[in-house]
């Protein structure tokens, strides 16, 4: 066996070696919030207005679905850039789906209640996606301009 610790399989001995920060997307608070969040959508869906509007219901699931599934696809990617962009594609997702709550308060499928709690939770989600936006817009204009090229 190599004693390169990048050869082994063993996780443990890779555990020195890895950047610090968070190593699972399920540690990610905003993750972790967009789960409350398509929790909060499901149940919400399942009330009697909603279930007969096909479409609204559809796109407020996928809304919330592609926010926390868009978490953790920036996690999964290594350059700044490409973690940008998944997490301007979640907070996208997250402001649509704070356009669909209007709709279902609209349309009296939910309380004011309801769309308070949803929006809130959703308020939360955003800024958190929009914090790590932030963050590497930081790092991706702090970089030298030959790191980060390809060289």
């Amino acid at each position: 066996m190599s004693s390169d610790p990048w050869v082994r399989s063993d996780f443990r001995t890779l555990a020195p070696f890895i950047l610090m920060g968070i190593d699972r997307f399920e540690d990610l608070r905003s993750w972790q919030e967009a789960r409350k969040l398509v929790r909060l959508i499901y149940s919400l869906t399942k009330k009697p207005g909603f279930v007969k509007d096909y479409k609204l219901r559809e796109q407020s699931q996928a809304a919330a679905v592609s926010s926390m599934g868009n978490i953790a696809e920036a996690h999964g990617r290594f350059s700044f850039e490409e973690k940008r962009k998944f997490y301007e594609i979640a907070h996208g997702s997250v402001e649509e789906l704070q356009s669909h709550l209007y709709v279902a308060l609209d349309q009296a499928y939910i309380s004011k209640e309801e769309f308070q709690e949803d929006s809130d939770c959703a308020g939360v989600v955003g800024k958190l996606v929009k914090g790590s936006i932030d963050n590497l817009n930081r790092q991706i204009s702090s970089r030298r301009p030959d790191r980060g090229k390809g060289r």
